[in-house]
């Protein structure tokens, strides 16, 4: 555990001064986009923050490459550097996209690419833990992770709209992610504790860490779609190598909840946000507009509305996304009814604090007319 705190503590150095240097430069260089009409802040601010958490999760990856501890997963370097090829394609296009709007298909042509290189590399759902479940050839396995690298990260990129959103969501489910994978290494390998997975997930962490004090409401920076789309792609990418991890043949009944955590965890952290993208995709279409256009009409823009100031709809969403993410941890540890029970105890508490400015508004209402 120490060595994975290390290498989060130094990356999070890294972002927080990188994200510095990337303002600077911004505001040197006038690299700051006019408002846009379906933006809520009223600043013209940078949305270039996707290469500070870029260049500070390069240096995490290569902290942890000259630590004696990571040599297992470092063993065969070259899914690792095909993770960080992707990664710097997928912020070329983002950053191409903030700045100068590309075509909805030049994005999604960008974003299959980076998916493809971490499929090509080895970096695939090959197996799935049901019964010892094989995906199928190489090309069918290839075609799958593709689409849902590509999903993840437009999920991600589709919450991006308020300040520390994006960035703080992911963050809470990839400290979930982060202990199901230290915990399963723990069972798998009781020498050998360190996984591609679990050093993925602790320089995201602390590229996250780092970029949040200058993306928190009031935001000195955004991350744009490049960061957006990097964190996606990351997330999708410490899921996949779980699942790599796992011998599906060697799954009990007893054990398939567990084994099938690291496929539903990204699933269920994400769920606010791929029903966000499915309604937006719908939204769109019916109107005969492209599935990227822009608008102002999703789930946290629709959160302001129901009353929620601009950080206070950003929490809600991390309450939601703590809910779930540790709820779905507890399965691993305790039994399935008593876990039913604290989610759905949670839940209303979840369901209260996100429906609360209408309450304080029915409250007010009943109030005064009693008066």
């Amino acid at each position: 555990m120490r060595a994975y705190l290390l290498v989060a503590i130094i990356t999070a150095v890294v972002s927080y001064l990188a994200t510095w240097a990337v303002r600077y430069l911004a505001k040197r260089f006038d690299i700051t986009p006019a408002i846009r009409a379906r933006d809520v802040h009223k600043t013209p601010t940078p949305r270039i923050g996707g290469v500070a958490i870029f260049i500070a999760i390069v240096v995490g990856i290569i902290v942890a490459g000259s630590f004696g501890w990571f040599e297992s997963v470092f063993r065969d370097p070259g899914p690792i550097w095909a993770i960080v090829g992707a990664g710097g394609l997928i912020v070329v296009v983002g950053l191409l996209d903030d700045l100068i709007e590309l075509d909805w298909t030049a994005k999604m042509g960008g974003q299959i690419a980076a998916a493809w290189i971490l499929a090509s590399s080895g970096v695939q759902i090959v197996s799935l833990p049901i019964g010892g479940l094989t995906v199928g050839s190489f090309g069918v396995s290839l075609a799958i992770t593709v689409f849902v690298v590509v999903l993840v990260m437009n999920a991600v990129n589709f919450i991006d709209g308020l300040d520390g959103l994006a960035a703080g969501v992911v963050g809470i489910g990839t400290l979930a992610f982060f202990v199901y994978s230290y915990v399963l290494a723990q069972q798998t390998s009781p020498t050998d504790y360190f996984s591609i997975a679990g050093m993925l997930s602790a320089v995201v962490l602390g590229a996250i860490a780092g970029f949040l004090p200058h993306n928190f409401s009031p935001a000195k920076i955004f991350m744009g779609d490049s960061g957006a789309m990097l964190l996606g792609l990351m997330m999708a990418t410490s899921a996949i190598a779980v699942t790599g991890s796992i011998d599906p043949a060697t799954v009990t009944r007893n054990d398939l909840l567990p084994a099938l955590i690291p496929l539903v965890l990204p699933v269920v952290i994400l769920l606010v946000p791929l029903l966000d993208l499915l309604l937006a995709v719908v939204r769109r279409v019916r109107r005969g507009q492209s599935p990227f256009a822009a608008d102002r009409e999703h789930l946290h823009h629709q959160l302001q509305d129901l009353g929620h100031s601009h950080r206070g709809a950003v929490l809600v969403f991390y309450h939601w996304t703590t809910v779930v993410s540790l709820c779905l941890l507890l399965f691993f540890w305790i039994e399935a009814a008593p876990v039913i029970i604290i989610f759905g105890a949670w839940m209303i508490i979840a369901l209260i604090h996100t429906y609360w400015p209408v309450f304080r508004r029915v409250t007010k209402a009943r109030s005064s007319l009693g008066k």
